[in-house]
């Protein structure tokens, strides 16, 4: 799904997840979801339907409501990337 809304190849595409940390929202503990995508060359436009897409994903596999998910989107710059002992 990321691949696509970003044309990058899913070699590209890195997802981390670390389950079961302590996180309070809105001043509850109750389900939440902090999440952070950082692409080279981001498409600033898309990223409103990247995060209907994120949330409807999260909220479908894990039962968090989409209102208890933050997404922060990141530009990176390809100078600052590096991968296979080089940079973009």
């Amino acid at each position: 799904m990321v691949a696509n809304a970003l044309g990058k190849p899913e070699s590209y595409i890195m997802v981390a997840l670390q389950a079961n940390t302590p996180m309070v929202f809105a001043g509850t503990d109750q389900p939440t979801a902090f999440l952070e995508l950082k692409s080279i060359r981001l498409p600033t436009a898309s990223t409103t339907e990247l995060s209907q897409k994120l949330c409807a994903f999260i909220e479908n596999s894990l039962n968090i409501p989409k209102n208890r998910i933050y997404i922060v989107f990141m530009n990176a710059e390809a100078s600052l990337w590096g991968w296979d002992g080089r940079t973009f």
